[in-house]
């Protein structure tokens, strides 16, 4: 019996450590892109503050040839919200779940692929945005700073 209840604990525990995410947010902005010639990704955050806090993060092909953006999992992209001391007060994928199949999406010569996103309800003050495209060939980050009143 002791035996059964120790290999429960113990796979609950391998599957707790292996869905928890990094709440870790680099401090700088970054907008890295794997570079082939003739290939240029571009992003950009457009935020709203109307009843709630509208996010749109923008993924733009500037160049001559198409880009395949891939992805791990079902996880296409992120959006914290940091308060004046930089602490995280909201973030789109807490409490989401996303497949664990592989995927991409193509953007053809100048094509955009748009997200959108709302927090619902923020309390006033002052903040600054965190948009992510988690992809693993053109990591994108955008911040944005906003006030709520």
């Amino acid at each position: 019996m002791n035996g059964r209840v120790s290999f429960v604990l113990m796979t609950i525990a391998v599957l707790a450590f292996a869905c928890t995410r990094s709440r870790t947010i680099e401090s700088s902005s970054t907008n890295k892109s794997a570079h082939k010639k003739g290939t240029a990704v571009a992003s950009a955050l457009d935020v709203r503050v109307d009843d709630g806090v509208h996010f749109q993060l923008h993924v733009m092909n500037d160049g001559d040839r198409k880009v395949e953006l891939n992805f791990e999992n079902g996880m296409t992209h992120d959006i914290a919200v940091l308060d004046e001391r930089g602490r995280q007060v909201w973030r789109w994928s807490d409490g989401r779940l996303f497949t664990a199949a592989y995927q991409n999406k193509v953007l053809r010569t100048h094509d955009t692929l748009s997200f959108n996103e709302s927090w619902k309800d923020p309390a006033p003050g002052r903040y600054v945005a965190v948009a992510r495209l988690v992809s693993q060939n053109f990591p994108q980050e955008q911040r944005v700073a906003f006030a709520v009143r």
